[in-house]
């Protein structure tokens, strides 16, 4: 069967498996499977796929039918330019989290500076900060050693080098605050989702770590625990920002004024949703 064909037909099959953008999976996953780009496929696509190809992608479709994320089994997905290798130990970078990147980066108008990313996972803020800004020094902490150690294979395979990562329990991990060891900006993009939420059992997130998705307190406690925290690993006037879910805004942007931070507001995402809140200490 020509490429156009196998892709028309897992196209179908996604379709009614219910994936949301099943013509782009089938296309993401062909492309893994060939070794080409997606324009490649869209050039070439009358060409015939190899047999060993053709049963490899009709595995791949067969397990995205069933829910499984295409970034974990590709391996591989895309944020803010930047191919980061991905595993189900961690969650899969998303276009809202772009938010918090640009958030972060409109605070940072110095040339040099540090930035702390809690809850780093793959280290896609981390890294897509560290690579627009190459004077900062960036950190990413992470609770689980699997995430640290896959967020510093993809620092080294982007050979983004003023990022470092560890282990870490939110701030456990991290230096006493002392003047020569806060952050002019720390960001997070913690657990949101509370516990009972009905998306827990939808689309990609049924396979990515729980530990990762829900907080206690109505999917707020870890979000009130680095409002709480930040404060004494900022410089002054540094900035705390925090991605939460997109009805958590006004709860978010009021523990921050009770905690005393000043010029508190939200971002929207691409969406039109509220999907991060920042604020900064005196």
């Amino acid at each position: 069967m020509t490429f156009d064909a196998l892709l028309n037909s897992a196209a179908q099959r996604l379709q009614d498996a219910g994936s949301p953008s099943p013509r782009i999976d089938a296309e993401v996953l062909m492309a893994f499977v060939a070794g080409r780009s997606r324009t490649w496929l869209y050039t070439w696509g009358d060409r015939e796929c190899p047999p060993w190809e053709h049963a490899r992608f009709d595995a791949l479709v067969a397990a995205r039918a069933q829910g499984q994320p295409v970034a974990y089994l590709t391996g591989e997905r895309e944020f803010w330019g930047l191919p980061l290798a991905t595993s189900p130990n961690t969650l899969i970078p998303r276009p809202d989290t772009e938010t918090l990147v640009e958030a972060a980066l409109a605070r940072a108008a110095a040339p040099a500076g540090r930035l702390l990313d809690l809850g780093t996972g793959t280290g896609a803020i981390a890294l897509a900060f560290a690579s627009e800004k190459p004077g900062w020094q960036v950190v990413g902490a992470d609770i689980r050693p699997e995430a640290v150690a896959l967020a510093t294979r993809n620092a080294q395979s982007l050979n983004i080098t003023n990022a470092t990562f560890l282990v870490s329990d939110w701030f456990s991990a991290l230096a006493p605050p002392s003047s020569g060891s806060r952050f002019e900006i720390i960001v997070s993009n913690p657990p949101y989702i509370a516990a009972d939420d009905p998306h827990l059992a939808q689309g990609d997130v049924r396979f990515e770590p729980r530990s990762a998705l829900v907080a206690e307190a109505d999917g707020m406690a870890d979000l009130l625990h680095l409002i709480t925290t930040a404060q004494a690993y900022l410089l002054p006037g540094g900035w705390l920002a925090l991605e939460h879910g997109y009805r958590q805004a006004p709860r978010v942007r009021q523990a921050l004024s009770q905690a005393g931070y000043l010029n508190v507001e939200s971002v929207q995402d691409l969406g039109g949703h509220e999907r991060v809140t920042l604020g900064r200490i005196k």
